[in-house]
């Protein structure tokens, strides 16, 4: 049976760590980071756990 971590939402279903049922993630922890120099929004930080199916 595949675990769930209920303290990790996440909705990437493409994500290798993403549970096959249940938009949670699979991981004990993730690294969350950033793309940009100085970030001033959400969707300018990243889920570097992240790995493509």
């Amino acid at each position: 049976m595949e675990k769930c971590n209920e303290c990790i939402k996440c909705t990437v279903n493409n994500c290798r760590h993403h549970h096959t049922n249940k938009n949670y993630c699979t991981l004990d922890s993730i690294q969350v980071g950033t793309h940009e120099c100085d970030p001033k929004m959400d969707a300018c930080t990243d889920c570097l756990s992240f790995m493509k199916k």
